[in-house]
């Protein structure tokens, strides 16, 4: 395709104010005014003495450690982590533990053994070099997400680790130059490395192990974090607009709030929250879904809601009525969307292992504690029929002097969130999950009309899930392309068209759907664009019919507008040979990849179903 139309397009999706900002933004960073910006070095100065911040440090979730009751904790577990910890060994993004050694230098990516220079400025350090690898394993430790299985297993077991946790956080200070290496590149793991210390600091407030020396250094390092947050908050804002714009807004926010004594502390609180409130009602749809299409990153917003409300109403904040309404129907759309006896969600859109504040020992797939927590917080009622850890901590001293909302029920039948595009047939054992929407900010997969399909708590057809975010171009195009979905491919083109890194062109966009019940079943139809850079007006027509009461399922696919002789395909994904798919299409049965966890791949089977008509018709049932 013509690279000035592809411009043109890109510029058209991304609008002038994100052209605009990257220009001046790329000419201040290659011209050294960037650089100039952001110093090496910190002034040494006390902002407030540990003594004074013991005596009146602002409310965070609990006052002391003695105020959190544990109860279904299991301090075992919890102490072979700790133990491995203390080892050198550390879990990475939920699923597989790496040894860092005890004297790790924050800089090396234990994936490919590539080490960053800690010496250079953040504005020189590139974040995609194929021979270092994905910079999330280096990201991944310095998050400090660490620290919760260690506060956890002292809060249960008594012990007193300060110690240990103060010395990583200082070592961190020491072999991290202020604004140099890879540690500083984004701001969003900045204020999740600040607001995890914070845990921390509180965590350990009375403890003789936070020395004044040790409080100072710390403190400083968190002022210093957040001016660099402050001056480059307009990337997050204007370039990236996702989840680490509320992360970023929400930390400005927070450090204002609770350390009032730094000097930019009332513009850092009164910005923030501003900004956080924009944020939140830009990104978070009315009917509860999320702007990323990204279950996993959709948590990630409950978790900084939680953390927002809470300290909010700890420190007699409140927010604007958008931010509680979105946040709700945020745990809505969710819990819809769950399996009721693992608590995982579809494998669906972008999923990078972020979970900021793991308070619990569930499974990473299991979303229960997160929205069992913010339920409570909205509601003052159970969502489930047991409460998760996370709730003990955030909530053991809180209380909240405004509106509670109704406790949310699980629907049955059709359920429908037009706004963001997904479509659900629920019953008692089944649960079917459609794709079917429309973009306004860019899209991460090629994976519109995919389909999900849940029995018993067992997912039978998935999606592949997202791997890594810097891996080879055949396994990016895999994992973000339409082929690790189960939807249409018309031979080896995605939906649409492959830009560089997390860039797509060609938005594929629904124009309609239906979702409703007869006597007999659940019907769900829709029509979406895409291939459109080979055909311009080029349609995939779905209709999905759900017998009732019966694991049987009509999938009927139409392509107008299909080049001639150009197969098409209709993929399914799946680890279950109890599954019965007749087709009036070609077989072809392979061996695929998918990932459950960030880093992490198994094998699956892909089912693939060719035709060079421009229809295919497939019956799907369990045996």
């Amino acid at each position: 395709m013509n690279k000035f139309l592809l411009y043109f397009q890109l510029f058209h999706n991304m609008g002038i104010k994100y052209f605009l900002f990257r220009i001046q933004y790329e000419i201040r960073r290659k011209g050294g005014m960037l650089k100039r910006a952001y110093p090496i070095s910190w002034e040494d100065k006390e902002y407030l003495s540990l003594a004074d911040w013991r005596k009146h440090a602002k409310p965070f979730f609990f006052s002391s450690r003695k105020s959190v009751k544990l109860t279904h904790t299991d301090s075992r577990v919890l102490s072979e982590k700790v133990n491995r910890m203390k080892r050198g060994e550390y879990c990475f993004f939920s699923a597989v533990w790496y040894n860092l050694g005890t004297d790790y230098d924050w800089l090396t990516n234990p994936d490919t053994n590539y080490k960053y220079n800690a010496n250079v400025h953040w504005t020189t350090v590139e974040d995609i070099v194929p021979e270092a690898g994905d910079i999330k394993y280096v990201w991944e430790k310095s998050r400090f997400s660490f620290l919760y299985d260690i506060i956890r297993y002292d809060q249960k077991s008594g012990e007193n680790h300060a110690s240990f946790v103060f010395s990583q956080i200082e070592d961190w200070i020491h072999k991290n130059p202020l604004n140099c290496g890879p540690n500083y590149k984004c701001s969003q793991e900045i204020s999740l490395r600040v607001l995890n210390w914070l845990f921390a600091l509180y965590y350990y407030k009375d403890s003789v192990e936070l020395t004044e020396d040790v409080f100072r250094l710390i403190i400083q390092s968190v002022y210093w974090q957040m001016k660099h947050v402050r001056a480059n908050i307009n990337f997050s804002r204007i370039a990236v607009r996702n989840n680490h714009a509320i992360t970023e807004t929400l930390a400005l926010y927070l450090i204002g709030l609770l350390f009032p004594q730094f000097p930019e502390s009332g513009e850092w609180k009164k910005k923030g929250k501003k900004w956080f409130e924009q944020e939140i009602k830009y990104q978070v749809a009315e009917d509860g879904t999320y702007l990323q299409f990204s279950m996993n990153y959709h948590r990630v917003v409950v978790q900084l809601l939680t953390w927002a409300i809470t300290l909010a109403d700890r420190n007699g904040e409140r927010f604007c009525d958008e931010v509680y309404k979105r946040a709700y129907q945020s745990v809505n759309f969710l819990y819809q969307c769950q399996d009721d006896l693992t608590g995982w969600l579809p494998n669906y859109g972008s999923n990078d292992g972020a979970l900021f504040f793991k308070l619990n020992d569930c499974d990473y797939r299991d979303y229960h504690p997160q929205l069992d927590a913010l339920h409570y917080l909205l509601t003052s009622e159970h969502l489930y029929d047991r409460q998760y850890e996370d709730r003990e901590w955030y909530l053991c001293e809180w209380k909240a002097n405004r509106q509670m909302y109704p406790p949310i029920k699980k629907q049955f039948g059709c359920i429908s969130f037009d706004k963001g595009g997904y479509y659900c047939i629920r019953e008692k054992d089944t649960f079917s999950f459609i794709r079917c929407g429309r973009y306004k900010d860019r899209p991460a997969h090629a994976d519109n009309l995919h389909l999900d399909i849940w029995y018993q708590g067992e997912n039978y057809l998935f999606d592949g899930g997202s791997y890594k975010y810097n891996t080879t171009e055949k396994l990016l195009r895999y994992f973000m392309g339409t082929e690790s979905h189960n939807t249409i491919m018309l031979e080896g083109h995605d939906q649409m068209l492959k830009g560089s890194r997390f860039i797509w062109y060609n938005w594929s966009q629904a124009e309609w759907s239906s979702l409703k019940e007869t006597e007999d079943a659940y019907i769900f139809e829709g029509k979406v664009s895409c291939f459109t850079y080979l055909n311009k007006g080029m349609k995939h027509y779905r209709k999905i019919v759900k017998w009732k009461n019966t694991c049987k399922w009509e999938i009927e696919d139409c392509i107008d507008g299909k080049p001639q002789n150009m197969n098409m395909c209709q993929l399914w994904h799946t680890n279950k040979d109890n599954l019965s798919l007749e087709s009036n299409g070609e077989t072809v049965d392979t061996e695929q990849l998918c990932s459950n966890y960030y880093g992490q791949t198994t094998k699956c089977r892909q089912i693939e179903f060719q035709t060079k008509n421009s229809s295919i018709k497939t019956i799907l049932q369990f045996i």
